[in-house]
């Protein structure tokens, strides 16, 4: 074998892979939006076989060889290839040492515990979700150890989503979060509070759909490879390449800013997949290199921006022509301050600006304490509900708008939750860089996302996964990141909006 056969196999190889994770992605999109109720057996009989297939290929004895020999010819490599077989390296080597048998049958568990998940929120009964979640728990323990031993099996997870995340970096960027949100909480709290009745009444489904999909255009995304669905839990996937990428909302006919929010949430999800180098299709380096990367680009474009004076102003009139007799009566100052209410609530996806973090944190501490050991997820229920009361002073009526509102779990994605802290974080930061060389005011205030799209994309999207989240973010800043830009820009937007 020569170098350039090598370099050959080895991109015809991730193209393979690639048409692997197409089929797979698309099995699970379906499986979210439209596949009727009792199909997650048949699911998981396809997604099986596939998963041995990714399996073998990734760790066949062909490969092997095809990888070592492509390390260990590195300096001849230019940095596209030599950070390709970096990954795919990486990957080969910790997928070797989860045993193929223990591999597929977690990948089966997952289908069903999508399934099973469905419908214990919706009966809000988490003793029906309770076994799958025990076994999902401890797969990822059990695969911690398989691939990190010298590691705390919550530390490897961190570390999966977040390149160089430990509980130790978390426990001091919450701390610091916490530090100066809770007062600010309690300063709003005492302040006069604002109407938020505007993004309330009865918004059919037809309107914000058509809502949404005129928002997906002001944020600059091609309808061409970006498809809208609905489901339980709005998420973003990428299915094959950054050519092909599917958002989805969930539409609360009694608040349609849920929904507005959602959009545009992950329609920032959407334009980071969807703007990696053309050149990196079909390869390990398509689309977003971290989680915390990631949701800087949906928190910004959905906080940041989405909830700026300067875009209300210009979405109102947009809103009205939707909505025209909801609307009547207000203005875009009533919309501005109805969507930035900053109240304890609930439910995640729903929580403002301030409050959101606090909503991570109980996730943080659960699933440290059950990836250690500390906490039986029988116990979930009470402990979130606790520390729901103790951080947010709010009383959980129901297993359904608690500990089962999320589907991360669901999914496997232990470790997930501290990426949206963090990315709310990084993402006030780069707008902070960003306004440098771009009037964003200005650009909201026209609707021309243009010229801010185009900062992320030389900064950020255009380089795929070449790069480590560390450095990338680094290089966008000029500096080391700073989560006190984040609190500043807290502080000053509701000290504002509260006069306080």
């Amino acid at each position: 074998m020569n170098l350039q056969e090598a370099i050959k196999s080895f991109y015809a190889w991730q193209s393979k892979l690639s048409a692997y994770n197409h089929a797979m992605s698309a099995i699970f999109y379906d499986a979210a939006t439209v596949a009727p109720k009792k199909t997650a057996a048949n699911r998981a009989h396809a997604l099986g076989i596939l998963s041995e297939e990714t399996y073998n290929l990734t760790t066949n004895a062909q490969t092997v060889e095809m990888l070592e020999f492509l390390d260990a010819h590195k300096d001849e490599l230019g940095e596209k290839e030599q950070r390709m077989v970096y990954l795919a390296c990486h990957g080969m080597n910790e997928m070797k040492k989860i045993p193929i048998d223990e591999y597929i049958a977690y990948q089966e568990l997952l289908v069903e515990a999508d399934d099973v998940w469905h419908r214990a929120k919706e009966d809000s009964d988490f003793e029906l979700f309770r076994p799958v979640l025990e076994k999902i728990f401890e797969y990822n323990k059990k695969f911690a150890r398989y691939c990190a031993p010298e590691k705390y099996p919550y530390d490897y997870w961190l570390d999966q989503y977040e390149k160089g995340l430990s509980m130790e970096k978390c426990d001091e960027f919450f701390a610091t979060l916490k530090a100066r949100i809770v007062p600010l909480i309690r300063k709003i709290g005492e302040a006069e509070q604002v109407d938020d009745s505007c993004i309330h009444g009865d918004f059919d489904e037809a309107s914000q759909e058509r809502f949404s999909l005129e928002l997906m255009k002001i944020m600059g995304i091609d309808l061409g490879i970006c498809g809208l669905g609905t489901t339980e839990h709005p998420f973003t996937t990428s299915i094959g390449s950054h050519h092909d990428v599917r958002i989805t909302t969930h539409y609360q006919r009694d608040n349609f800013a849920s929904s507005m929010f959602s959009v545009i949430h992950e329609g920032g999800h959407a334009l980071y997949d969807m703007h990696s180098e053309d050149e990196f299709a079909y390869t390990n380096l398509d689309g977003g290199v971290s989680m915390g990367i990631h949701e800087s680009q949906s928190r910004f474009y959905e906080n940041l921006l989405g909830r700026s004076e300067a875009f209300v102003n210009y979405v109102f009139p947009k809103v009205c022509e939707c909505f025209p007799q909801q609307m009547k009566g207000y203005t875009a100052s009533d919309l501005y301050k109805a969507i930035n209410l900053v109240t304890p609530s609930l439910i995640r996806t729903e929580a403002d600006e301030v409050t959101y973090c606090l909503h991570v944190m109980v996730r943080y501490e659960l699933e440290k304490r059950v990836m250690s050991g500390e906490l039986e997820v029988k116990d979930l229920p009470l402990e979130w509900n606790r520390l729901y009361k103790e951080y947010l002073g709010v009383t959980v009526p129901n297993d359904r708008e608690g500990v089962l509102q999320d589907s991360h779990w669901s999914g496997g994605s232990i470790g997930y939750f501290p990426s949206y802290a963090l990315g709310s974080a990084y993402g006030a930061h780069l707008l902070h860089k960003m306004r440098e060389s771009v009037d964003v005011e200005k650009c909201l205030a026209d609707g021309n996302f243009e010229p801010v799209n185009e900062w992320n994309r030389e900064h950020i999207w255009k380089y795929g996964c070449l790069k480590n989240p560390g450095d990338l973010l680094r290089e966008a800043l000029g500096e080391e990141f700073d989560p006190m830009c984040f609190i500043d820009y807290l502080e000053r937007k509701y000290s504002k909006i509260y006069n306080i």
